[in-house]
């Protein structure tokens, strides 16, 4: 194992701890850097739907519409695997996302966990995920405070 192939992967594993610092942090231009132009983004296991190619501006516009009503989120990444080829990577590692929603005095969250699979390429600002798949292997708490939290930005709430 050559000092190229060691520093790679340890850019890559912060390149992958950008997703939960921007998303958490509610920096979304640090989050909108780490993908591609166009990616695919294959959450099917929380969602149901299919996979599919996007603008990663759509893919992060979405998020942010998602997630930034709600008070707090916290999103962990651990036990990183990765693997380099030349100019690509595959980047597996673990996730815990918890919701926070505050409304009054009652305090709810929603937890997920699983692991995500990034595919990266190199490109010549870094290294940058064209495709991210969620796994979901289990879940806490009430689906429904993403409706909740939805109605806070919707107009007129």
């Amino acid at each position: 194992m050559n000092t190229d192939y060691l520093v790679d992967r340890a850019r890559i594993k912060d390149h992958i701890l950008r997703y939960a610092t921007g998303i958490d942090r509610r920096d979304w231009a640090l989050y909108r850097s780490i993908f591609a132009d166009r990616l695919t983004i294959d959450f099917s296991s929380w969602s149901g739907e299919p996979a599919s190619v996007m603008d990663a501006n759509d893919w992060v516009a979405g998020v942010r519409r998602t997630l930034e009503p709600f008070d707090a989120t916290q999103h962990v990444l651990t036990n990183f695997v990765t693997e380099v080829t030349g100019e690509r990577a595959t980047c597996t590692c673990y996730m815990a996302a918890h919701h926070h929603l505050v409304t009054g005095d009652l305090r709810e969250m929603h937890s997920i966990g699983g692991y995500y699979v990034h595919d990266l390429r190199r490109a010549p600002e870094g290294w940058l995920i064209h495709r991210t798949q969620l796994n979901v292997t289990w879940e806490m708490g009430d689906r429904a405070l993403f409706e909740q939290a939805a109605l806070r930005a919707a107009p007129g709430t």
